[in-house]
This record gives C-alpha cells, sequence and structure tokens, in this order.
C-alpha cells in the first residue's frame, strides 16, 4: 500500500512542474531587427525566440532564410548574396508567429560595390627570348566595369588575345584573364610598356590599377666581327629550332655547312677574314619568319635554308631583317612556307642567285622585277605545290600554292631579258604559252642580232629566218616549265629559241600533266616528234652542245 502511494505522489509532482513550464510563455522577438553589410555579401546569424511555430519570408531574391520556418526558439542564418550594382539596396524579411500572427522584421541595407580595375600581378617581366608558342603570359583582372586595353603605340612589341567581360547578373566583380603576347627583343636594350585598362563608360572608379611589363634586353652582338658571327649564327639556329645544330665549344671553322672567309678566296678582303662568307641551315622547324640574328651576317655572300618540317602549312614572308643584308649574291629559302615576299628585298641589289623553290605562293611576288634585282642571273620558283590537285576542273580548294592564281605564265618574267635561269616547274600555271606575236612593243630579232651573232670565223650562228620572231628570254641558258598545267600551241619564239636544245625541251617544255580549271587536259597540240626541224632550221649556224660531265654538271 506504501509503495502505490508513493507512486501516486511521484505521478501527482510531475504535472505539476508541467504545468508549471506551460505557463512559462516565451516573448515572441527578435536579438536584432537590422543588418548592415558590405557589397560582398556574406552570412549574418539571428535569434528567434517563441514558444510558437512561426515562419520567415522575404520579397527579395538575395535574401534567403535559413532555416525558414521552425518551432521554439532558435539561431536562424540570413544569407546575403554580393550587390548587382554602385547603389545601395534594401531588403526586408519578415518572421510571423502562426498562432498570434504578430510579425517582427529585420532590415538589410548592404552597400552597392565601388566601381574598380584591379590587377592580380601590376609587374610582369619576361625574357627577351622564348620558343614560339612560349611567348606569352596571363593576367587576371578584378573588375566591375567594361574596359578597353591600351598599349602604348612605342610597344608594338606586345599585344593580347581576345577577351570578354559579361555582366549577364549585374556589375557585381568579376575577374577575366587575358592573354598578353610578346615578341623578341633584337635589341640590347631594355623595354617598358605601360598597358591601361580603360573603362568603356564614364565612372569614377575607386580603384584604378594600370599593368607594367619590362622585357629584358637582348645580349650584345659585336657587329662585323667573327665573334658577332658565331653568336647570331647560334641565335639563327636556336631560333629556327634546328635538329642538330652546332656545338658553341667547337672552332667556327668545323661547324657544318659554314664557310668562312679566307685568304685567296675571290672577294676577300682583310676585314672578312676568318668571318662567315656562307652559311646552311637545314632541317629545323619554325612558324615564323627569319630570326633578328641574321642581319649580323654582314660579310655573308651565301645564306641557305632548307626544308623547314611545317613548310606546307604556313604563310610566311621573310621578314624584316634579311633585307639588310645587301651584300648577298646567293640566297636559297627551299621549303620555309613563304607565300609572299617582302618588298624590302629590293635591297638585295647585287643579288645573282635567288631559290624560292618549295614554297606556298598563290600568286608571284611583285618585288620580283630586273629594275628591282638587276644582278639577278639565276631564279628558281619549281614545285610550290602545297598539295598535288591532277584535276584543278573539280578542285574546291584554293590554298594550294603553285601560283594558282596566276591566269598565265608572267610575261614580266618572260621579258627578264638578264636572266640565264628561270625555273617554274611543278607549279599551277595554266593556259597557253604568249606567243607575243600581236604585241607590237614585244623586242624581235633584228639584221642587227644576226650580226652580232657573227663568230670569230665570221659565221653567224642565228639564222636570217629568226627575224622578226619575238625576242623572249635571249640570254636564257635553262628554262623549266614542265610539269604546270599549260596547254594549247607552242609559240614560235619557243620552238626556234636559240637555246632550246639546252633546255631539253621534252623533258622540261613539252611535258605537262592533269587537266586546268576548265577541264582541258595540259599538253601541246604541236609539240614536235624530235627535234630534226630545230637543227635544220640552224643549219650551218650551229651545232648541238657536246659536254664533258664537269660542264654539264655546271650548267644544269
Amino acid at each position: 500500500m506504501k509503495t502505490i502511494k508513493y507512486i501516486a505522489i511521484g505521478l501527482a509532482a510531475i504535472g505539476s512542474i508541467a504545468c508549471s513550464d506551460q505557463d512559462k510563455a516565451v516573448e515572441f522577438g527578435l536579438d536584432s531587427q537590422n543588418i548592415a553589410i558590405g557589397a560582398e555579401g556574406g552570412t549574418r546569424t539571428i535569434r528567434i525566440a517563441s514558444s510558437d511555430s512561426w515562419i520567415a519570408t522575404t520579397d527579395e531574391p538575395w535574401l534567403t532564410i535559413s532555416p525558414a520556418n521552425g518551432r521554439g526558439s532558435i539561431d536562424c542564418q540570413i544569407i546575403i548574396d554580393s550587390a548587382l550594382r554602385d547603389t545601395p539596396r534594401q531588403g526586408i524579411v519578415r518572421i510571423q508567429n502562426q498562432q498570434t500572427w504578430d510579425k517582427q522584421e529585420i532590415t538589410i541595407d548592404q552597400e552597392g560595390f565601388d566601381y574598380a580595375i584591379s590587377v592580380n600581378d601590376a609587374e610582369v617581366k619576361v625574357e627577351n627570348y622564348a620558343e614560339f608558342g612560349k611567348r606569352y603570359f596571363d593576367v587576371k583582372i578584378k573588375t566591375n566595369v567594361d574596359f578597353d586595353i591600351v598599349i602604348p603605340d612605342n610597344a608594338s612589341w606586345l599585344n593580347h588575345d581576345k577577351y570578354a567581360v559579361s555582366f549577364d547578373r549585374g556589375i557585381r566583380p568579376r575577374e577575366v584573364s587575358v592573354r598578353f603576347n610578346w615578341n623578341i627583343n633584337s635589341a640590347p636594350l631594355e623595354r617598358i610598356a605601360d598597358v591601361v585598362f580603360k573603362p568603356k563608360s564614364e565612372v569614377e572608379l575607386s580603384r584604378h590599377d594600370k599593368l607594367i611589363v619590362t622585357q629584358t634586353a637582348a645580349p650584345m652582338i659585336e657587329e662585323n666581327t667573327r665573334q658577332g658571327d658565331s653568336i647570331a649564327l647560334l641565335g639563327i639556329a636556336r631560333s629556327l629550332n634546328i635538329w642538330s645544330g652546332w656545338n658553341s665549344s667547337d672552332r667556327m671553322e668545323t661547324w657544318d655547312g659554314v664557310v668562312l672567309w679566307e685568304e685567296g678566296m675571290k672577294d676577300y678582303t682583310p676585314e672578312k677574314a676568318g668571318r662567315v662568307k656562307s652559311a646552311l641551315f637545314s632541317m629545323f622547324q619554325t612558324k615564323e619568319a627569319l630570326p633578328f640574328e641574321v642581319q649580323y651576317l654582314t660579310a655573308a655572300e651565301e645564306l641557305s635554308f632548307w626544308s623547314n618540317a611545317s613548310a606546307s602549312t604556313l604563310s610566311l614572308d621573310i621578314g624584316e631583317y634579311l633585307p639588310k643584308l645587301t651584300q648577298l649574291k646567293r640566297l636559297t629559302l627551299f621549303s620555309y612556307g613563304l607565300s609572299t615576299l617582302s618588298p624590302e628585298i629590293k635591297n638585295l641589289k647585287n643579288l645573282e642567285y635567288l631559290d624560292l623553290r618549295g614554297n606556298n605562293f598563290q600568286t608571284l611576288p611583285e618585288v620580283l622585277t630586273p629594275e628591282n634585282l638587276p644582278n639577278l642571273r639565276v631564279l628558281d620558283l619549281g614545285a610550290n605545290q602545297k598539295r598535288l590537285i591532277y584535276d584543278l576542273s573539280n578542285n574546291i580548294i584554293d590554298a594550294l600554292g603553285g601560283f594558282y592564281e596566276e591566269k598565265e605564265l608572267p610575261r614580266r618574267l618572260l621579258a627578264w631579258d638578264k636572266l640565264d635561269t628561270l625555273v617554274l616547274s611543278v607549279n599551277y600555271f595554266q593556259g597557253s604559252i604568249p606567243s607575243f606575236e600581236d604585241d607590237p612593243s614585244w623586242p624581235r630579232y633584228t639584221e642587227q642580232d644576226i650580226a652580232n651573232s657573227r663568230n670569230d670565223k665570221g659565221v653567224d650562228t642565228l639564222p636570217r629566218a629568226l627575224i622578226g620572231t619575238p625576242k623572249v628570254l635571249p640570254h636564257t641558258v635553262r628554262l623549266a616549265i614542265n610539269l604546270n598545267r599549260l596547254s594549247g600551241t607552242v609559240p614560235d619564239w619557243v620552238l626556234h629559241h636559240p637555246a632550246l636544245d639546252w633546255w631539253t625541251p621534252f623533258v622540261f617544255i613539252f611535258s605537262q600533266e592533269g587537266k586546268d580549271v576548265e577541264g582541258r587536259s595540259a599538253g601541246f597540240d604541236n609539240e614536235p616528234a624530235n627535234m630534226d626541224y630545230y637543227y635544220e632550221f640552224y643549219k650551218g649556224c650551229k651545232t648541238p652542245p657536246s659536254y664533258t660531265d664537269e660542264e654539264e654538271d655546271e650548267t644544269l
């Protein structure tokens, strides 16, 4: 009985305590009714006091309450997005008691973003040289205003890629990455560019950074010296990325493809002693014009650049430095990737030999004239096809090289009467060979030409039947136009040219291939069966040339 009595007393006590807690109701309220925050936004915590259920609401999409409802007292977080504009904004969060319908409000005042352009690294230093494709740096810019990049006029060595600043979600600061590209510094002087980020609109900036780019000076190359030549050769080899270069610890005399001036050589002078007379650069890979170190080879008579690995994909020019070598007599740019030829090449007035085989020319460079290159005797423009197209009439590609855009054999080359060698083989020349019969301005063989051909035995080496025939390439002992898309009639000036037998015409003149853009099959309708007619024409004037092996090699 005592046990039952104690249980009854305990239950009564518990009931008494429960009634006491229910009587202590918590007054509905907040520990703060105002929040001030910066433009960057963030999270703030408030304390909700309540005995009842409650719910939190707001009309502002930039405010989030978590949790948004509950029962009893709890800490609640208000998440505030970053600002969108430069002006302040205000929002209200409402907390409502679900039993009493009482309301409490929290006012959030947020500052707007100041306009600013800031650079994470405002000073950048680059070397004077780096490999192609590695001459760049990236700059991260934090901004809430669109801008233009202004590079000073005296810093043409610096440029930038395209970039975009997107403000699709307002003018809050965005981080924009801009890639800057720089060129090689060829001068032994440091150079500096002050780059400005100019706002596109009239706004007042609270911060406005600029970018300072400093490029180190190039190593000093002493001009007109043997040491300067060796440094220049090594620099060229480095820039061209030659597969097998020279060892700088070896003497320059042992370098493959390099010939130095020595006493007894033609045109030798004491000032040239030990300097570079000729140099061959072969088997390399570059996507750029000739490097700046070329300009220091001021004693060289001959320079040869052979076989760029990526030539067929490129569209290059020789650049600004090679034309400074006005003393050059022989120049080879074989399969370099050229599609244009700088007009400045006209400065090479002493040039006698120019080999431009295996490049990507679509048209004949305008600079190639006898007026610009008065001493040129050998011009080789062979094999400029970027890709082989047999039937041009079904072709849909236009980047073929091979002088594809030329309508016929260029007349101005055929007028270059001082050339002794002209090679136009393996290209895309089309149409017929110009006859010049209807061109009254074109020179023709005269009585005086026949008289001038008289040898020391008193025999004319030109027949009188040649009088009146157009006088085309009169001094050319080698003409090669084979494997183009030429067709039609072989003109008389070719069939009876004084050097036709030297030209090996059945190989280098009459042999054509494929079809032209009109669908005409290449080849001539009056190709002779043999040379009998020719020797009959010159009967008594000359006989077919006979060479020793050595003489034939020199002619070719």
